[in-house]
């Protein structure tokens, strides 16, 4: 036997899982500051060099909580369920990614659960999600979609929802609104006047504060012509709505802007199916920044969304709903990537003629 077996604790020799006894004698704390500091209660009671010592000993001793044992004292599963309305792109990917990170700070899991019927309704996947469960979290779906995980009684934090939802514990939202704002600004800057908006047909609070803000935007802008062509959100359907808008009667729009990048992908397909030219005749913008973005050529003028720290926003409201905290509705603030889909507009003469038209 070694001098390092002989003194090491009997609980944690031979590869034996380390126990919070362990990690309190080499933190020279006792157990019930190891409980406060790995529960993240310990602000008030431990102090932070002693806290950051009890951290350092659980990952030198690879400690992990007995949460199955931890579940039974408290009532609690430590499990969030985040529902979002599909995987088709990976902004909804990341929002995973943030949400998992912080719930692994805090020894919680999160379940991931695409609804099958998009925005709309989402049944509960558990039949009874108060017994799996700690909390929802629900990202881009219609204002009535939860009802069924909303009657198990669980805290329901809300992502790029209405912030005036009084049955949500809390609410946390991109500024879309303001993405917007920067687009128009970006657009009018470079001298577009006639703006077509391939709006999402989507029934979800996120589009229609898109819309709204686009119209409010151009209100002031002398001039300004906005349409609207509605769009699903996929390519096909991004090239069909921006066919249908550069052939439709009347002077031809000089900027095509997109409620997503899925669509805007389209929409470039279109333009140069039409024989017309990026950014040279038609501009085009997108919302979100998803890799698609700079896949396309070429690349795409648009609104990058913070998915990630938008997850990990969300993860920490349900964790300080849980732990009692009222949490404040936040907005996160977006940002205007401009590439190369856009430019001024062509000169009169050579816009008035459409493709595919008279």
């Amino acid at each position: 036997m070694t001098s390092n077996e002989a003194t090491a604790p009997a609980s944690h020799r031979a590869g034996a899982r380390a126990t919070s006894r362990d990690v309190a004698r080499a933190a020279g704390v006792s157990q019930a500051a190891v409980s406060l500091v790995l529960g993240d209660k310990w602000r008030g009671r431990v102090s932070a060099g002693k806290a950051e010592a009890v951290r350092a000993a659980a990952r030198d001793l690879g400690y992990r909580p007995n949460l199955a044992a931890r579940s039974l004292r408290t009532g609690r599963t430590r499990t969030a369920l985040l529902v979002v309305p599909a995987l088709t792109t990976e902004f909804f990917a990341r929002v995973f990614t943030g949400a998992a990170r912080i719930a692994a700070d805090h020894d919680f899991g999160v379940v991931l659960y695409p609804s099958p019927q998009g925005t709309g309704p989402a049944r509960d996947p558990f039949d009874s999600a108060s017994a799996a469960l700690d909390g929802v979290i629900a990202s881009s779906m219609a204002a009535d979609a939860l009802a069924a995980l909303r009657t198990a009684g669980l805290p329901l934090v809300m992502l790029d929802s209405d912030p005036d939802d009084r049955a949500a514990s809390a609410v946390v939202n991109l500024d879309i609104a303001d993405g917007v704002r920067q687009l128009v600004t970006h657009l009018t800057g470079l001298g577009h006047r006639r703006i077509t908006h391939l709006a999402a047909d989507v029934d979800s609070w996120t589009f229609a504060v898109r819309a709204r803000a686009l119209t409010d935007a151009l209100a002031g802008v002398p001039d300004a012509a906005l349409r609207r062509q509605p769009t699903a959100l996929n390519v096909d359907a991004g090239l069909r709505a921006a066919h249908a808008a550069l052939t439709a009667s009347g002077p031809r729009p000089t900027a095509l802007l997109c409620d997503d990048d899925i669509i805007a992908a389209g929409a470039c397909k279109a333009v140069r199916r039409l024989g017309l030219r990026i950014p040279e005749d038609i501009s085009v913008t997108g919302f979100d920044d998803l890799a698609l973005a700079l896949a396309v050529e070429p690349e795409l003028t648009t609104v990058r969304l913070p998915a990630e720290e938008f997850g990990e926003a969300g993860m920490r409201a349900l964790l300080a709903v849980l732990d009692g905290t009222p949490a404040d509705a936040a907005t996160l603030p977006v940002t205007l990537v401009p590439r190369g889909s856009t430019a001024p507009p062509p000169d009169g003469a050579h816009n008035a003629a459409r493709p595919g038209g008279s």
